[in-house]
């Protein structure tokens, strides 16, 4: 629901039950990180130039205008009627950070509506969902590769009857004056997040891993580790820093995580370039759910 439909929107309207049963989980996201994932959003993405763009910094006035509009507070559901509607002509729906694990779900509820017991399904690698297992195999082994540097694995896991989403600041995003400005965005500030590189979560479904990927990357580990405590069956990885000097936070990560130090430093020109490892849990969860 874009712009074209926000006026409209001032007025209920009435969704499907699928659509409606999206809006619903996005907004119960959105309370439980208590705004670190909102649906609202598109306003703040497209004053930041990367809507349909690479990017650019906002002014002032632009970046007020579209903060003004960002909040899921002003979306009222109305599950009786089916109906979805906004408090302010500016808000409108970006469903981005939870759309695909969604559409990926729906694909794996329609094999195995076809009683198919193995596929991996893959939405572009940023998703993915492991039915079942190759045969002989306990489960499918996925390489999660290394935001700096893409031909590098940080971490394998095997899953079965996962999700796996990842978000990074390397799909789209800008430079200016030394820093990096991601499509990532802090609806709580209304910037783009600064500090991670890449979050990885595993969760039971599509719709989840996605949208708690996005979710931690906003978060961090310390808020992000809090949420995840209260949803059973996550697992999650944070890449912080910067990639001269790069740091990994896990939670309850069931497989080894390796960032390579000695090409790290050299494609850094930093041969003292850090790399360190940190965990939230003491005790990693190295089974299958």
């Amino acid at each position: 629901m874009k712009s074209s439909a926000s006026k409209r929107a001032l007025a209920p309207v009435t969704t499907d039950p699928e659509v409606f049963s999206l809006l619903a989980t996005s907004l119960d996201y959105a309370r439980r990180s208590e705004g670190g994932f909102d649906i609202t959003v598109g306003p703040l993405m497209r004053a930041w130039g990367f809507f349909r763009g690479a990017g650019h910094y906002p002014t002032a006035a632009e970046l007020a205008r579209a903060r003004a509009n960002v909040g899921w507070q002003h979306v009222a559901l109305d599950s009786s009627a089916r109906t979805v509607r906004f408090d302010r002509a500016g808000a409108e729906l970006d469903l981005g950070g939870i759309g695909k694990g969604y559409a990926v779900d729906r694909v794996v509820a329609v094999l195995r509506e076809a009683n198919v017991r193995a596929a991996l399904v893959d939405a572009g690698s940023s998703t993915l969902f492991a039915l079942g297992a190759p045969p002989g195999r306990h489960g499918w082994r996925v390489r999660v590769p290394y935001a700096a540097e893409r031909s590098r694995t940080l971490t394998t896991v095997e899953l079965r009857d996962q999700s796996l989403s990842t978000s990074g600041n390397y799909e789209k995003f800008f430079r200016l004056n030394g820093r990096v400005y991601c499509h990532i965005m802090d609806p709580r500030t209304g910037e783009p997040v600064q500090g991670t590189m890449q979050t990885t979560v595993i969760a039971p479904t599509g719709t989840a891993s996605d949208a708690l990927s996005t979710t931690t990357f906003v978060l961090g580990p310390q808020r992000g580790t809090e949420l995840l405590r209260t949803m059973p069956g996550t697992y999650a990885l944070w890449l912080r820093g910067t990639p001269s000097e790069a740091r990994v936070v896990t939670w309850r990560w069931p497989a080894a995580v390796r960032v390579h130090r000695e090409r790290k430093a050299q494609r850094a020109g930093d041969a003292s370039a850090r790399i360190a490892t940190s965990a939230a849990d003491a005790s990693p969860h190295h089974g299958h759910k």
